[in-house]
């Protein structure tokens, strides 16, 4: 029988041949991710193909597991290293900053007292202390980001110095000649001081605190996700070993087992080890920052007190302060001294209360003894001033053969101040150096084994495929 050519389809639209018929019936052609899905679910049907998905998601759990890990830890080691290399260091030279400020500003202020003949101790300390500022505004500055509040902080202290020193030269000039606009120019450098370098200082000191806050924020929240992913693969290895001993009756499968100690080791590594760095960081904080922070506010209040009490005597009454009842006027320099009095008793009394051991509080108990001198000598010199002695009051203050001055109590409060300020530095770098080392290798040692871990739970699951060739 011979055979039917195929019929021409219908005319084309200009009447020419038209291509073959297509059969309206046929079923539309199929898409590889539904063509994927039935041969996954065709093998799902067999136990070789149920072994490989099986081991292909331990795998892919397991490396998953490992990266987080490594992931959240190198996060929270890199914060942890800033807490002690980085910020609390910066935070430390934020408020040497402010002490060498405050500081000069006494020195300079103390020198002036002594008339025109200077004394050499009054006159280094001084240079001291400004040159101090200035090394330590470049190192803040080489450590700050461009553009940042801090860096214009930093621009403008270092813009205020040299108009700030230049007005203690004057002053100084004219002290030596005796002239009473020596104590005008001083005024004029201590406002620029108390009222501009002081403040910017102290909001370069907060900055630098809230920095280091956001490095301890970020360094001690526990990894969730992966200790999560950690006991989800744990999980998945033990039910994969648990399934092949129900199917085969084999207690142990090598490379499971090799898969199950790798990411057990990793799981308590990474709890143990956050868990050690985080009581680390958290007793730097405590018995660190804590105090560190609470001994630099004293400090401050201490020089502040001190450079108060010297302009109460070079200002002579030329300068008052009307209370808030509207009544009362009273000497301004006076009237601050008793308020930064007022906070450096309760910076000693906070200190005290947060030192831990003996090295630490009897420093702080010294500087107490010496602020309650100290408050006695003044409660003298302002009598003596307010009686018409001013040299009395003067000796009272700077000190000469005769009498102690206050000048005695405050070098006291400081020195003791800072004896107390290098131990808790210490005790901090000892802790949070701790806190850092506990997570030491962790992020590199969790990848590894994580690898090794997959790399087990592959090895186990061929060895069962091998015994169905």
């Amino acid at each position: 029988m011979p055979a039917v050519p195929p019929q021409p389809g219908p005319p084309g639209p200009r009447g020419g041949p038209a291509g073959p018929r297509t059969d309206p019936e046929a079923p539309a052609r199929r898409t590889a991710w539904a063509e994927g899905v039935d041969r996954l679910r065709a093998a799902a049907t067999t136990e070789p193909g149920r072994l490989r998905i099986i081991g292909a998601l331990l795998a892919l759990l397991v490396v998953a597991f490992g990266a987080v890990t490594a992931w959240q830890m190198t996060e929270r080691a890199a914060a942890a290293d800033d807490v002690l290399h980085s910020s609390q260091p910066l935070s430390a030279s934020a408020a040497d900053i402010y002490r060498s400020l405050a500081d000069a500003n006494t020195a300079a202020s103390s020198g002036f007292l002594a008339g025109g003949q200077e004394t050499k101790a009054s006159r280094d300390r001084y240079e001291l202390d400004i040159r101090t500022a200035a090394a330590k505004l470049i190192t803040a500055a080489n450590s700050s980001k461009p553009g940042s509040p801090s860096a214009k902080t930093i621009t403008k202290l270092n813009r205020l110095l040299p108009e700030y020193k230049g007005l203690i030269e004057r002053a100084r000039a004219n002290n030596r000649q005796g002239y009473p606009l020596g104590g005008a120019y001083l005024r004029y450098a201590n406002d620029k001081m108390q009222h501009e370098m002081l403040p910017a200082a102290e909001d370069l000191y907060k900055r630098e605190n809230q920095r280091l806050g956001s490095d301890y924020a970020d360094a001690k929240p526990y990894p969730w996700a992966a200790i999560g992913l950690g006991v989800l693969a744990l999980g998945g290895l033990v039910w994969a070993q648990r399934r092949n001993y129900h199917r085969t009756n084999r207690v142990l499968n090598q490379g499971m087992v090799a898969a199950s100690a790798a990411a057990t080791v990793v799981l308590l590594w990474l709890v143990v080890g956050h868990s050690l760095a985080r009581a680390g960081l958290d007793e730097s904080y405590d018995h660190g920052v804590r105090s560190l922070n609470v001994l630099h506010d004293a400090r401050i209040a201490s020089l502040k007190a001190r450079g108060n009490e010297n302009l109460t005597l070079v200002s002579r009454g030329a300068e008052t302060k009307t209370l808030a009842d509207g009544k009362t006027t009273v000497d301004l320099y006076d009237y601050d001294f008793q308020q930064d009095m007022k906070t450096l008793t309760k910076g000693l009394a906070k200190a005290a209360e947060l030192s831990d051991d003996a090295a630490g509080e009897t420093p702080v108990k010294a500087a107490t003894a010496n602020m309650k001198v100290w408050k006695s000598r003044h409660a003298d010199a302002r009598e003596a001033d307010n009686g018409g002695d001013y040299q009395g009051a003067l000796d009272l203050v700077i000190g000469s053969d005769k009498v102690k001055p206050t000048g005695e109590c405050f070098d006291g409060v400081d020195k003791n101040l800072e004896k107390a300020l290098d131990h808790e530095q210490a005790e901090f770098k000892q802790a949070a150096g701790d806190g850092l080392d506990a997570m030491t290798g962790l992020p590199v040692g969790a990848a590894v084994l994580a690898v090794l871990a997959a790399a087990g739970a592959v090895l186990g699951i061929g060895r069962r495929l091998s015994e169905y060739r």
